[in-house]
């Protein structure tokens, strides 16, 4: 990595991506002050002498946010409502994250914030996107309006242990020998590895050329989620069948979804209501800006499986899953 010496400001490092991503900036000695929610702490396991300054506002409370980025050159924007833990708190997702952003870009207008980072979903509007996908496209937009330079970040499902998509994976092919599911289980997505996520959000802050972009990132392979769901099933020795059946909608897959697993409702039914929409990378010059070593999904899969508590079914070891075949 090259040598970086501004400020850095980080929102949403309570969370899946914002907290892996809080180690690696440390790990690069960068000077990082964490946005958190006055309801919120923040704990992590760094040396005191490398714990991030932490600084309380609320993306909803505008008059929160001038000293959050006072000082700060780059912001990372990894905050989403997504739903809240109830269907009730889900409907004003879209409306939260358009305040929180609109609030943010003008905060940092007035701050003279020189960069942003977003880390936003795939999809393109001409596919009748889901309101969580949509909602994702207009924080960009917003983000982008201001003078700061914004680089977009376009993913579809993360995989890695802890984040929604792959306890929603988990969960589902650990319980159920046999599933019924709609249509959209045929759909393709571009899955990317937790740590290649990581990558490329450090690899923004260190390229300059990536300033103002949007970019897709995605993982080296295209799979459907029948496909992705058979692959966990594999790597955990698990016998797995999938059945189509064309009356069942992503809303209400989304209740069984939430009765299957410990997702919240409020996050499964945004999240399975976007897996009707074909989620790929259209643009690939990520790839030349940031050259990275890409993860196979195999390899993404054991690597969460390794760091979450075995249940049943049978993983000798990361490396064993890797070769078996």
């Amino acid at each position: 990595m090259k040598d970086f010496q501004q400020k850095v400001l980080l929102t949403g490092a309570t969370g899946f991506i914002g907290g892996r991503l809080l180690y690696a900036l440390s790990d690069e000695g960068i000077t990082v002050r964490c946005l958190v929610r006055p309801s919120e702490r923040l704990s992590t396991q760094l040396a005191p002498e490398r714990q991030p300054e932490v600084t309380h506002a609320d993306l909803l409370e505008p008059d929160t946010l001038p000293r959050a980025l006072e000082g700060m050159h780059t912001a990372y924007y990894l905050v989403h409502s997504m739903g809240g833990r109830s269907i009730r708190q889900r409907k004003a997702f879209a409306d939260n994250d358009r305040r929180a952003a609109e609030g943010f870009v003008a905060a940092a207008d007035k701050a003279g914030l020189s960069r942003i980072i977003y880390l936003g979903g795939l999809g393109e509007t001409g596919d009748e996107l889901s309101e969580h996908l949509s909602s994702r496209l207009e924080v960009a937009r917003i983000l982008q309006s201001g003078n700061a330079k914004t680089t977009v970040l376009r993913a579809a499902i993360i995989i890695g242990a802890g984040g929604a998509s792959f306890e929603m994976l988990r969960y589902l092919v650990e319980r159920l020998p046999a599933m019924m599911c709609p249509r959209w289980i045929e759909t393709e997505c571009q899955p990317i590895a937790l740590q290649n996520a990581i990558d490329y959000l450090m690899g923004c802050l260190f390229e300059p050329a990536t300033a103002g972009l949007t970019l897709d990132i995605g993982g080296p392979d295209t799979l459907t989620y029948r496909e992705l769901m058979l692959l966990y099933a594999r790597i955990r020795r698990l016998r797995r069948f999938i059945f189509t059946v064309p009356v069942l909608t992503p809303h209400l897959s989304s209740y069984w979804v939430n009765l299957m697993t410990p997702v919240p409702a409020g996050i499964v039914i945004p999240l399975v209501e976007g897996l009707k929409n074909s989620v790929t990378c259209r643009d690939n010059r990520i790839r030349d800006l940031i050259p990275i070593q890409l993860i196979s999904m195999e390899e993404a899969i054991c690597t969460a499986l390794s760091e979450t508590r075995e249940g049943p079914g049978k993983l000798a070891s990361r490396q064993a899953c890797l070769i078996r075949k």
